[in-house]
């Protein structure tokens, strides 16, 4: 019987990596049954993420808003100091809003084999939806969150609001 890998990770050092290297996400982990990343914050944030699994966030350094949406739609907003920890169901519809000097630890199960994650945006204004993006994640190292900011800032149709007319900024 071999030993397995037992990872141990210097968040703050992680994190400090991160900032230096302009870097959004670090990889922890990968394994069959569970993965472990550290994000640093997105100052322009404003998708709503539905996971297909249970995530558990923990706060590293800094304070974050994590927008969610509840099941009858309405966005409520939980505040995660610094040192705090929240655990996030799968499917909630969820936006962890945090600068990019905060750092935040994400453990989450690894999807499964056809599972999908969505990314939703809602106007601004009226708050109809705007678009949403799906995917399959096979590899968090590919930084999913980054590939569907890119396609949803990069097209003026997407962030235009069918009921009202608004364009989402573009960063």
């Amino acid at each position: 019987m071999s030993m397995q890998q037992m990872p141990i990770a210097d968040l703050m050092r992680i994190g400090e990596e991160l900032a230096a290297t302009g870097k959004r996400v670090s990889v922890l982990w990968q394994e069959p049954e569970s993965l472990a990343f550290v994000a640093r914050g997105r100052e322009y944030r404003s998708e709503f993420h539905i996971n297909p699994g249970d995530e558990v966030m923990y706060m590293i350094k800094g304070e974050m808003k994590l927008h969610y949406r509840t099941p009858e739609g309405a966005e409520e907003i939980a505040i995660l100091k610094e040192g705090s920890t929240i655990y996030t169901p799968a499917g909630i519809p969820h936006s962890p809003r945090f600068p990019p000097d905060a750092f935040l630890m994400v453990i989450e199960r690894k999807r499964r084999p056809g599972e999908i994650d969505r990314f939703l945006w809602f106007c601004p204004s009226c708050d109809a939806s705007l678009h949403e993006e799906k995917f399959v994640v096979a590899d968090y190292a590919t930084d999913p969150v980054s590939q569907a900011y890119k396609r949803f800032f990069d097209s003026e149709e997407f962030r235009t609001c069918k009921s009202c007319g608004t364009v989402m900024p573009a960063p």
